[in-house]
């Protein structure tokens, strides 16, 4: 069971960085950017690629970055520029990146079996594979956490929030709004590709369909930070999302060790957003109806 639950948080670690990139699109920019699912496999392509062809993992990892960025920006230009609906340019984006990361690996899937990652040097000081994701991931974790919480104290960070909380009011205080979303958006798909450069040398392969579902993994991720940890400032929103992605990764643990069906998950994953976003709903239901009880009794 302890091995179980180390996975999971190994893989929450790394989902983490994903998730915050949602977090940044779907709750500062208040946009549902379906870019995420193409550009996290675009990472995991790239860093794949790159080392496959004998390139440095941490350089390859960068160049995922730079992907990603460049996939946000896309999504950007098509929504600020040509006036395409923020949803309908993440998804735009999402089915080119498709035939994109095919072009990139040259297959459907891409193995790095025996091949040196980002992990390596963890695990030659005598630490599992386990564990040095682990060590991995809280290093990154520290590092985007730490940057992110300085970059939106910064004057542009604030602007970036000004424009997903009001945009109207943002340009009446001389915000470029559109330069904002993009800004916004490209920060958000760096990150994500980051996570899918990890999760590929994690798992050792990379694959064209890795992506699929990923923006419901996100959005579970993000709402069981919020509810389960609260976001009381935007440090502790970021710390919820971190273990709002671990949360899920070791329900799914959990789950499937109690017998749910692998090709559940995606089923399982949908209703637990959906219970979790309908919960404001919920509540206004009920509140009428525990009212009536009391006053009957």
């Amino acid at each position: 069971m302890l091995q179980i639950i180390l996975g999971a948080v190994s893989l929450g670690l790394l989902w983490a960085v994903m998730t915050i990139g949602v977090f940044i699109t779907y709750r500062i920019l208040d946009i549902a950017d379906l870019t995420v699912e193409g550009s996290i496999a675009m990472g995991a392509a790239i860093a794949a690629y790159a080392i496959y062809n004998g390139m440095n993992p941490y350089e390859a990892t960068l160049i995922a970055l730079l992907g990603g960025m460049a996939a946000g920006l896309i999504t950007g230009l098509l929504h600020t520029k040509l006036k395409i609906p923020a949803l309908l340019s993440g998804i735009l984006t999402m089915i080119a990146l498709y035939s994109v990361n095919l072009r990139i690996m040259g297959k459907a899937n891409l193995s790095l079996l025996r091949m040196n990652t980002v992990y390596t040097n963890f695990e030659n000081i005598g630490l599992n594979h386990t564990n040095a994701v682990i060590a991995l991931g809280l290093l990154c974790i520290a590092g985007v956490v730490g940057i992110l919480y300085w970059f939106f104290g910064t004057e542009i960070g604030c602007a970036i929030r000004a424009t997903g909380n009001n945009s109207q009011m943002a340009r009446a205080q001389g915000i470029n709004t559109n330069n904002m979303i993009i800004l916004g958006l490209v920060i958000s798909n760096g990150l994500v590709a980051v996570s899918g450069a990890l999760i590929a040398q994690s798992q050792s392969f990379a694959d064209v369909q890795m992506g699929m579902g990923s923006i419901v993994i996100g959005l579970a991720s993000v709402i069981i930070g919020e509810v389960l940890f609260g976001k009381r400032n935007f440090f502790n929103r970021l710390l919820s999302l971190v273990m709002g992605a671990i949360t899920y990764r070791t329900i799914i643990a959990l789950v499937l060790k109690l017998g749910m069906p692998a090709n559940d998950l995606k089923m399982f994953t949908a209703i637990t957003v959906a219970l979790a976003l309908s919960l404001p709903a919920m509540k206004t239901y009920l509140t009428p109806l525990k009212k009536s009880i009391k006053e009957g009794m």
